[in-house]
């Protein structure tokens, strides 16, 4: 085929963008609808672990050990899966990918119902919702807006950041009050579901590329072929760990982030319910607070971000995590009655304004020292954010079963959140020209 033949293949398909022209509501919005919707989905299992120690624990005698094993193989999985999704995403297409992460969530819920021995947990509600759960984690979001987006683009990667919070807040009051009436299963169906209820406006509505439908993305002035599939960006995620592991930051940077997922999602999200309920507080009540988190963290998010573009983010970083040290070393005090009193609601607000404000001056100094190779470096930070809050989900309900309380888990959790503050400010600047994996 000869130059002029191929281009005459080519240039026809721009004519269409006319089905999203002006005056009409661009397709890339209800994308990041579904999108939006689909996390949320997927956040209801997330919702979940808390809620089921204690009544797992009273059935099948357990230990909080065992059970948060298996919610410590979710969160590494969670994490671990991340930085292949974009692979993933590039190479089967973003549909296929989510459609099957939204199944296989919905089997390793609906599987639990029937589940008698503590392995068929680790399978189940660790290995299977891991790993589809960690197929839309952060590159989903973030796929989604570099393809249908070239403006707005801040605007959108809020928006699908807060919806795994939105889904918190949906799914925690219902879940709880579904475990405190009707037992566990009907929770975990209830999971599986909603999962599946995704499945078929995934399948309808949503397009892995502009181009699949004629379209420019948003703000576009000129068309956008698709990509042809990308079968060796996998191996580019592997290279790139292996550049950034032999620089000092990086592994500052997975500290700090490991931290801050073991005093957030391993701590709070895993631990803050049984303890709360451990002191008299109702199932549903506790839920609530861990739902109001989720409201906070949005607008917590939102305003690090403004602050990340004017000040500096190792700065920035060590005082979030001071002031979640300290906030830490407090709740003992404020669990020790059931009732909800003004200081715990303080503490609620407090800590959902600090609980993913540590992403914007992470991702900045991603930015800042490792230039394009910038966004897989942060795929294997938040990796490590889900290892350290893995380990605490486990160590948390050691400890539980050990000492009989959570105190020495926010105790230790507090102090780690001083080592963070210190390993932030030690961070190098680096100037942007400088960034680079070479």
């Amino acid at each position: 085929m000869t130059q002029t033949s191929e281009a005459a293949a080519v240039v026809p398909q721009p004519a269409k963008p006319s089905r999203g022209g002006r005056g009409r509501v661009h397709r890339a919005w209800f994308v990041a609808a579904v999108t939006f919707v689909t996390i949320i989905g997927a956040a209801a299992f997330r919702s979940v672990p808390g809620l089921l120690i204690d009544p797992l624990n009273d059935e099948f005698d357990w230990s909080r050990g065992t059970i948060g094993a298996a919610v410590s193989v979710n969160l590494a999985l969670y994490g671990l899966t991340a930085p292949f999704a974009a692979a993933l995403m590039d190479r089967f297409g973003i549909r296929r990918v989510v459609a099957v992460a939204l199944t296989v969530i919905a089997l390793g819920s609906g599987l639990t119902v029937w589940m008698t021995a503590a392995w068929q947990l680790m399978l189940c509600w660790g290995l299977l919702v891991g790993l589809g759960s960690g197929s839309m984690a952060l590159a989903f979001a973030a796929t989604v807006t570099n393809r249908w987006f070239t403006e707005r683009r801040g605007l959108v990667s809020g928006i699908l950041t807060a919806a795994s919070a939105s889904g918190q807040l949906i799914f925690l009051p219902l879940l709880s009050w579904i475990v405190e009436r009707h037992d566990w299963r009907p929770a975990a169906v209830t999971v599986a579901l909603a999962a599946l209820a995704v499945v078929p406006f995934v399948w309808l509505l949503l397009r892995d590329h502009p181009a699949d439908v004629g379209l420019k993305p948003y703000g576009a002035t000129e068309f956008v072929p698709k990509p042809a599939p990308v079968p060796g960006a996998a191996r580019r995620a592997v290279t790139v760990l292996f550049s950034a592991a032999r620089t000092g930051p990086f592994w500052l940077l997975a500290g700090t982030f490991a931290i801050c997922g073991a005093s957030t999602n391993g701590l709070i999200q895993t631990h803050f319910v049984p303890a709360a309920h451990a002191h008299g507080m109702p199932l549903t009540t506790a839920a609530s607070l861990l739902a109001v988190i989720g409201v906070f963290d949005v607008v917590g998010t939102i305003a690090s971000g403004w602050f990340t573009d004017r000040f500096e983010a190792r700065r920035l970083l060590a005082v979030y995590y001071s002031l979640r040290g300290v906030s830490l070393l407090f709740l003992p005090l404020l669990l020790v009655t059931p009732s909800v009193q003004p200081p715990m609601i303080f503490f609620i607000v407090f800590y959902g304004l600090d609980w993913v404000a540590t992403v914007p001056p992470t991702l900045a100094l991603c930015r800042e020292q490792y230039g394009e190779d910038s966004a897989i470096v942060f795929g294997w930070v938040l990796a490590s954010h889900q290892v350290g809050a893995a380990l605490v989900a486990f160590l948390g309900g050691v400890a539980r079963d050990t000492f009989g309380s959570y105190d020495v888990v926010w105790y230790a959790s507090g102090a780690l959140c001083a080592v963070a503050a210190l390993m932030a400010l030690v961070i190098r600047r680096r100037p942007m020209g400088e960034a680079t994996l070479a």
